[in-house]
């Protein structure tokens, strides 16, 4: 198979979500600028910032990246892990891949020393020597296309971990986030048509794998260590940037206009309903090189 074939989402689908405007992410993101699932503790005071923060901690510490010399993030969105990587994990070096141009100029406009993001794919990826560790947040979900077979969706995700083995030493760790499929199936209408709304108008061509397709995918190539699927986490993270979003509208509608914002609003509020219906899952998975 070409890499064409298994490239994910295009980069005008990629566009049409990510650089739709920086400023407008930075609305409701907050100050963290991470558009993936936080990890919330039980407190009662417990906020966005932190919740975020205690995410990249995870990853970190469940992929022994503190320390090393160079850590991949595969979708890195506005930098913020990368940043992390080297402010406050000694990461010597850590580069960065999107498909967003915007959010690379974003990355452009906040530098940080000892980080590299690059508008690149990580099917054509070469990077000159290997990494410490990998990380991937809230990617996967983009490396198959919408309306591929479940074998050709496995062939793609097979290419990623294939790619991710070729890049660690033995023992070297790949920690995962993603959306997946729920099993709660019992859906109705307006589940499927919020659904539909989502594939059409919000991410165009990408697609939810199966917890199965993951783990499938990367046997032969790592030895799972952990899995953890925590919806909840991402409910209350959506209704958290929900939150936001509504609370300075109006500029919302400047930035990206009353249709847009109209379409985020129902986008955000449905997918609350989506986790805590258990229709979506949030898997965090970390990997072990073989």
């Amino acid at each position: 198979m070409s890499t064409a074939a298994y490239a994910g989402a295009s980069p005008a689908a990629i566009g049409h979500h990510y650089d739709l405007s920086n400023d407008f992410y930075a609305l409701w993101l907050g100050e963290s600028m991470v558009y993936s699932c936080a990890r919330w503790a039980d407190a009662a005071g417990d906020g966005l910032t932190r919740a975020q923060t205690r995410k990249l901690d995870y990853f970190v510490e469940q992929t022994r990246a503190a320390g090393t010399r160079r850590v991949l993030d595969v979708g890195c969105g506005w930098g913020t892990l990368v940043r992390h990587l080297v402010d406050r994990h000694g990461v010597a070096r850590a580069t960065g891949l999107t498909l967003s141009p915007a959010q690379a100029r974003w990355c452009q406009q906040h530098p940080a020393p000892r980080t590299d993001v690059r508008v690149e794919n990580w099917v054509t990826h070469e990077p000159g020597e290997r990494y410490d560790a990998i990380i991937s947040l809230g990617a996967f979900e983009h490396f198959a296309r919408y309306g591929m077979t479940p074998a050709e969706r496995l062939t793609a995700y097979r290419a990623f971990f294939e790619r991710c083995r070729g890049w660690l030493p033995a023992g070297g760790r790949l920690g995962v986030q993603t959306n997946i499929k729920g099993n709660n199936q019992r859906l109705d209408r307006r589940t499927v048509r919020d659904m539909l709304f989502i594939v059409d108008s919000i991410f165009p061509e990408s697609v939810l794998p199966a917890l199965d397709e993951v783990i499938v995918a990367a046997a032969g190539r790592f030895d799972v260590v952990s899995v953890r699927n925590d919806p909840d986490d991402y409910a209350r993270t959506c209704a958290a940037w929900l939150d936001r979003l509504t609370g300075q509208r109006d500029r919302a509608v400047e930035l990206v206009g009353e249709d847009r914002t109209a379409d985020y609003e129902r986008y955000l509020s449905s997918t609350v309903q989506h986790f805590r219906r258990r229709h979506l899952g949030l898997a965090r998975i970390v990997f072990e090189a073989v």
